[in-house]
């Protein structure tokens, strides 16, 4: 006999918490709250976990937000520290990798790139950087954006004379490379420099980018005045070359300049239309390296300043602070956050939230690019919820959709055939959910769009079902993880390969297929779109879903495009020695360097490539095998 009783619901609510406060210590530490299917809906610290803890158990007069938190509790989970600093640091840890829906998330998180002069080599090697400093070396950051680092690396290489390039490709020159005859590099890799005097042009680099630029002009003006005075005048133009590149790296920081602040990183918040904006510059050797603006995911009846507070845990949890952290808002428990960030990076950090002043100036400016960058994405929003809406309306879909997929695939004959997937919601592209698939199937004639489009919808479908709820979505962005609405590029034909997928699939989610072609003159304008259970339609020639449409189009078309081409060029360049199973990086190089050319070594014989001292003999007849198959 068949049990169909519902399970009765897990106590939940103050109740049940009042039942942890008995056992918790006055201690700091670190609470988790569960709800009834076992996911974290909360972390917080607290300097005594009783006191904080049992502040729940008395939901009168708390916000809604917290409210609905303390009701959805069914169970808690605790973290005992020896002080609230680390509790903060384990907090912050915690949110970050469990993502709890009623605390403040950190969204659109990013890796900065750093500048490096790597000192692991005779010469060393002025690059970009990212990830864990696990090479030995100087590192300046961090940059807001790789287009940053790249424009004052050239700059830099224009003023010191520094190399960028590989050991590899250092070890083997034999005569300066281009960089050296464009004066962006002193030429170490075949003494056209020694190495001593290439030491102290990466020493005038180091103490530059450490913001002691005013004695390395002075150094090199004091060299240009005596190489005119010794009538050494292309020395001396070499030298009033490298002080406009000096010039041109210290103008990079926009408006925003720093006379008395060596190192800081500045915070700025502001909250409009139920959203908040954070915006961080990162001022180093007296320089702005750039800023960038986040959107944090919280709700609305929290105040910046809390905001704030839980985002800049969140921000330095995996990254190093600078001696400085200058605020919009002041913080309610600033000396915990200075000791978390002390222990962080390992020196004394100073919080601070100026009133007046330079410091002041600097904490404005950002505030003001909080405000613009705010209000450009409202306006932004309220316009791509209004073609949402009239895609909705014009395509008699049910409800406003929030997650738009257009499909497109590309190649040359069949060859390197790869389709792409671009997605557009409320905050229009959406190129973090991008996706390309490299066509797999044997059974395809080369050039059939419709067997291509049909392997990758069955592959995107197939996966989306396996890994995800039809109400799931994306914490960071808040996009859902299934389309509502899905343009396929193509007719009739295109449409009916997508119903069989969809029909084999028995999808839990209905979603909505349009296909969309241009028509008999592929003018812009005249496209038509295909719906099951519809004739054929075009839209008014100005309407603005039309012109949306379009864009989507266009766009899984560039998409798709540019991903083709970077497999060919990629399969363009492939070395045959890539093909042979064994062969990695370092053997490869031990040919080459033996024969000069992957061509050279396909026509070597066994006896050849036997003699290379760290090929064996079994690698050598597996090299010869591949190239002399009969």
């Amino acid at each position: 006999m068949t049990d169909n009783t519902t399970p009765a619901p897990l106590p939940a609510g103050p109740e049940v918490i009042k039942n942890f406060v008995r056992t918790l210590p006055s201690a700091p530490g670190v609470y988790r709250m569960l709800d009834e299917n076992g996911e974290v809906i909360y972390v917080g610290k607290a300097r005594s976990l009783k006191s904080r803890v049992t502040n729940y158990t008395r939901p009168e007069g708390l916000s809604v937000r917290i409210q609905r938190m303390i009701m959805a509790t069914v169970s808690m989970e605790f973290v005992r520290t020896e002080t609230e600093a680390e509790a903060l640091l384990l907090e912050a840890n915690l949110i970050k990798r469990l993502k709890p829906r009623f605390n403040v998330l950190l969204r659109d998180d990013k890796s900065f790139p750093y500048i490096l002069i790597a000192t692991d080599h005779e010469a060393p090697e002025l690059t970009k950087h990212r990830g864990s400093r696990r090479r030995p070396g100087h590192y300046f950051g961090p940059f807001a954006s790789a287009v940053a680092v790249s424009r004052t690396i050239a700059s830099l290489q224009k003023a010191f004379l520094l190399r960028n390039c590989s050991d590899s490709f250092y070890a083997a020159r034999t005569r300066p490379c281009l960089q050296y005859q464009i004066k962006r590099c002193a030429g170490p890799c075949t003494r056209e420099i020694s190495l001593e005097a290439y030491g102290e042009l990466v020493e005038d680099a180091r103490l530059f980018l450490t913001g002691k630029s005013q004695t390395v002009r002075d150094h090199l003006q004091k060299d240009m005045a005596s190489a005119a005075e010794n009538l050494d005048f292309e020395r001396a133009a070499l030298i009033r070359d490298r002080l406009g590149a000096l010039a041109v790296v210290q103008s990079q920081g926009g408006d925003a300049t720093a006379r008395n602040v060596e190192e800081a990183d500045v915070f700025a918040i502001h909250h409009e239309g139920g959203q908040f904006c954070v915006q961080v510059f990162f001022f180093r050797a007296f320089q702005n390296w750039g800023n960038h603006a986040f959107r944090p995911k919280a709700d609305d009846s929290l105040s910046d300043a809390e905001v704030l507070e839980a985002f800049i845990g969140q921000f330095y949890e995996d990254r190093t602070p600078p001696s400085l952290v200058l605020l919009s808002h002041d913080m309610s428990e600033r000396d915990v956050l200075e000791e978390a960030l002390r222990t962080r990076a390992g020196q004394k950090v100073r919080v601070e939230t100026p009133q007046r002043g330079e410091k002041r100036d600097l904490v404005n400016y950002a505030l003001q690019n909080a405000r613009e960058a705010l209000g450009r994405q409202l306006a932004e929003g309220a316009s791509h919820r209004a073609l949402l809406e009239g895609v909705g309306e014009i395509f008699g879909l049910e409800e406003t959709p929030r997650r738009i997929e257009v499909y497109d695939n590309s190649h040359i004959s069949g060859t390197n055939a790869v389709g792409g997937m671009i997605v557009a919601g409320e905050e229009g592209f959406s190129k973090k959910h991008y996706r390309t698939f490299n066509i797999k199937s044997t059974d395809i004639t080369p050039g059939d769009d419709f067997g291509m489009m049909r392997e990758v919808l069955t592959r995107r479908f197939t996966r989306l079902a396996a890994e995800s709820e039809t109400d799931a979505e994306d914490e960071a962005t808040g996009m859902p993880d299934w389309p509502d609405v899905v343009f396929i590029d193509g007719g009739a034909g295109q449409l009916n390969a997508v119903r069989e997928v969809v029909a084999e699939l028995n999808l839990a989610k209905e979603v909505v297929f349009i296909g969309i072609a241009k028509g008999e003159e592929r003018d812009a304008g005249r496209e038509k779109f295909f719906m099951e259970g519809k004739d054929a339609f075009m839209l008014p020639h100005r309407d603005p879903v039309l012109y949306y449409v379009q864009r989507l189009r266009d766009e899984a078309h560039r998409f798709a495009i540019g991903t083709h081409r970077a497999r060919r060029k990629k399969d363009v360049v492939k070395n045959p020695l890539d093909e042979i199973e064994g062969i990695g990086p370092t053997r490869k190089r031990a040919l080459l360097n033996h024969f000069g050319s992957a061509k050279a070594v396909a026509r070597a014989s066994l006896t050849d490539l036997q003699s290379i001292p760290t090929i064996s003999k079994a690698m050598a007849q597996l090299v010869y095998d591949h190239f002399n198959r009969t």
